[in-house]
């Protein structure tokens, strides 16, 4: 039996569960349906008895919240590949099948998207070993869901030739329909609903990726041979990677072959795509209404109602969606929940930071919000976690008072190390040298108040950094377990700390 390889694609930015799903913590990252993350769930329902450890495909922003939630689960992945930039499914499964192939030809690649909800993780399973047949066999293998409804945003896979028992080729694969054409398809009984989950080996993929995306496939082959490390990553060659057309894996290939068979199934399958979808598979009170967090309802029916933050108070409502995070609320009938990605579009050319970013901003070394802001000031609350520490910094253009409120703090200033404890604070004038060291075992809690002509978070030059985060700081030479690399990256993301 041939190795079967989980390949995790995590590079989606979930729009429409906006406000909890934004494009700096989406929803794979989110705790949606249980008190795991979407990416954890996918990763635990693998079988650890027939997988390898799971190869991540994600953008280089996520890296430490992916590497972090992996850990928080105490799964060690294959590696942790990072794109430069967006390029679609099918790049991302190319790059999955070059770094696959040069240790196992004959590996089969199991995709799989970060977010989607499994309910039957026994019929999952079950799936993934039929499937993993199938592609040792030459096969490009999908998954097909069996319909439970006239959906009509999904799209669909048409069944074809019957191949052996409980397996078909693909006729074709069919773009979301309208309703009138939903229900046609599900009363024939020939078609599924494309999962977005596929198998096949390394050797067929990249095979028939040369015969059909001959660019795509050039081009992804340049970005991992020119990988470098970057601490526990792969950081994929900037330049090849951006030439590489950008393509999902049906246009760029299966819509094309002749390899591709669909493998219908029923595992309880939601790609968790739309707030009404989460209150599709989530528990229910008698009222039929979905609650999460601090809401009180009365009189309402049939609503999801979520807080992150304040109370949520509902009286009289039917068909709702309210969901509120600590700087924003989103109100819509269910039936439109689809509609949400409008607003972020919205917001997005309104220029207004929440379509983006939430009020709590997550770093490797734990994380930050703004508790106020006014002309010429800001306020901050940090926490930093037991050994972790900031950058070695300084600012052009702000000065920062530090105030502990709880565990210890190492700060440097300059050419000064001090230690402070609760209720001591300093001062970093503009210009200075500065680093601040959680050396405690508990997290250490600090107010940091920022006075200046200006207090972007782009205004930090980075001197040193644990995390690689500067040009000027080699990262550690490490290589993954697996796949070898030709030299040490950095990275370069803006922002606090």
């Amino acid at each position: 039996m041939a190795k079967i390889y989980p390949v995790i694609l995590s590079g989606g930015s979930g729009t429409r569960l906006w406000p909890v799903s934004r494009a700096s913590y989406p929803k794979q990252l989110q705790r949606l349906v249980s008190d795991r993350s979407m990416l954890q769930e996918t990763v635990l329902r693998l079988d650890a008895a027939t997988c390898a450890a799971p190869l991540v495909v994600c953008n280089e922003e996520h890296r430490f919240l992916i590497a972090a939630q992996l850990q928080e689960i105490g799964v060690a992945p294959l590696a942790i590949a990072l794109e430069p930039v967006g390029r679609n499914t099918a790049p991302a499964a190319a790059v999955a099948a070059h770094l696959v192939a040069a240790q196992d030809p004959d590996g089969v690649l199991l995709l799989l998207p970060a977010d989607h909800h499994i309910r039957d993780t026994d019929a999952f399973r079950a799936a993934v070993a039929r499937a993993g047949d199938l592609a040792a066999q030459g096969h490009l293998v999908t998954f097909g869901i069996a319909p439970e409804r006239a959906e009509t945003g999904y799209g669909y896979i048409e069944r074809g030739e019957s191949l052996a028992d409980g397996v078909w080729r693909v006729a074709r694969f069919v773009e979301k329909p309208d309703a009138a054409t939903a229900e046609r398809y599900l009363a024939d009984g020939g078609y599924s609903w494309n999962s977005g989950m596929f198998a096949f080996s390394a050797r067929a993929w990249l095979e028939e990726l040369g015969r059909l995306a001959p660019e795509m496939a050039r081009a992804t082959a340049e970005a991992v041979e020119k990988r470098q490390a970057d601490l526990d990553f792969l950081r994929l060659d900037k330049a090849a990677f951006a030439a590489c057309p950008s393509d999902s894996i049906d246009y760029a290939v299966m819509e094309k072959t002749d390899k591709a068979v669909v493998l219908p199934v029923d595992l309880g399958w939601s790609d968790i795509g739309s707030w009404s979808a989460l209150w599709d598979v989530g528990d229910r009170d008698g009222a039929g209404n979905r609650v999460q967090g601090d809401v009180l309802a009365l009189d309402t029916e049939n609503s999801l109602l979520r807080s992150d933050g304040p109370l949520v108070a509902a009286v009289g409502v039917r068909d709702l969606v309210v969901v509120a995070t600590p700087d924003a609320v989103m109100i819509a009938p269910r039936e439109r929940a689809q509609d949400v990605k409008s607003l972020v579009d919205a917001l997005k050319a309104q220029g207004r930071p929440e379509f983006a970013t939430h009020e709590r901003v997550l770093r490797p070394w734990g994380w930050y919000e703004t508790i106020d802001a006014g002309d010429r000031f800001q306020v901050k609350h940090l926490m930093v976690k037991p050994g972790a520490s900031l950058s070695l910094q300084m600012h052009h253009h702000r000065a920062e008072h530090w105030i502990v409120v709880r565990g210890t703090a190492k700060v440097t200033r300059g050419t000064e190390e001090v230690l402070l404890t609760e209720n001591q604070s300093t001062y970093i004038p503009i210009g200075m040298t500065h680093r601040l060291e959680n050396p405690g075992r508990v997290d250490l809690s600090l107010i940091e108040v920022q006075s200046g002509s200006y207090l972007g978070e782009d205004d930090i030059v980075r001197f040193e950094d644990i995390y690689a985060r500067t040009t000027d700081t080699p990262a550690a030479s490490v290589t993954p377990r697996l796949f070898k690399s030709s030299g040490n990256g950095a990275a370069g993301d803006p922002g606090k700390g």
